[in-house]
């Protein structure tokens, strides 16, 4: 079977990009079929960069298949519409803050703020408070103006025009992962946004097998039915390749192919 290969959440790791494309053209050459899971920003230090890679390959007429994840979503939103927050965060926190990571996309561009942050008591929910311009004032307006300015429309229209699942005749795969018991022309596009429970505790056959990131863990694992390929590269933890020959998997390694098992 020809050999496909996946590259989980990236989350601006540009250099973690690069090593790990460099990996999969060792394996399996320059025409190499990829497919990028989402989350092409927030948290590391370049998504700019990181996009730009993206875009050029595609240009190039790579074989490269590219999916939306929320993280994407989330940076387009606030360029274009100015919009902090998602219902799906349960926390409540806004794309601002560091723990999502949307500084640290806008520093890729250019643009440096400084943000505060203020606790509802009675929720304990954490808010955006202000992000100060100059007069010490809250000017999100003002932040969302510059971004427009930052970022090209070409890397936001890219993001914007991603599938959001892609399948082959063993495989099926989504940024976050699916609802159990729907086919996939059913699915609700905020779960394979989004969904960890059920999704994570199902253990049916879905039919393909699932291959999905979005949960961070140390290390890719295969659950059975599922393969996550996030290996945090969102907290500084290494970006883990991997290829797949019908439903069989391997992590890529400087060393060569390490096999994937449930």
């Amino acid at each position: 079977m020809s050999p496909i290969y996946a590259i989980g959440d990236i989350h601006g790791q540009k250099e973690m990009l690069d090593h790990a494309l460099a990996l999969i053209a060792a394996d399996g050459g320059d025409d190499a079929q990829i497919v990028f899971m989402g989350d092409y920003t927030d948290r590391g230090p370049d998504s700019r960069a990181v996009i730009e890679t993206l875009i050029a390959g595609r240009d190039a007429g790579r074989n490269w298949v590219f999916l939306k994840g929320n993280h994407d979503r989330f940076f387009t939103r606030f360029v274009r519409q100015g919009l902090q927050h998602d219902p799906r965060v349960s926390s409540g926190i806004s794309w601002l803050n560091t723990r999502l990571g949307g500084t640290a996309t806008l520093a890729s561009y250019g643009i440096q703020a400084e943000m505060r942050f203020t606790t509802d008591r009675k929720s304990g929910l954490e808010f955006l408070k202000s992000c100060l311009g100059p007069d010490g004032k809250t000017d999100i307006a003002g932040l969302q103006k510059l971004a427009q300015r930052a970022v090209p429309a070409a890397h936001l229209d890219f993001l914007d025009g991603l599938p959001l699942w892609y399948e082959t005749e063993e495989l099926l795969f989504v940024h976050a992962g699916i609802r159990p018991g729907l086919p996939i022309a059913a699915q609700d596009p905020e779960d394979l946004l989004w969904i960890r429970s059920p999704f994570l505790e199902s253990t049916e056959d879905f039919g393909k097998l699932v291959v999905h990131g979005h949960t961070a863990l140390e290390y890719p694992q295969h659950f059975g039915n599922r393969v996550d390929l996030d290996g945090g590269a969102g907290y500084h933890r290494p970006l883990f390749p991997a290829v797949f020959e019908g439903r069989d998997c391997w992590v890529l390694t400087g060393h060569g192919r390490v096999a994937l098992t449930p």
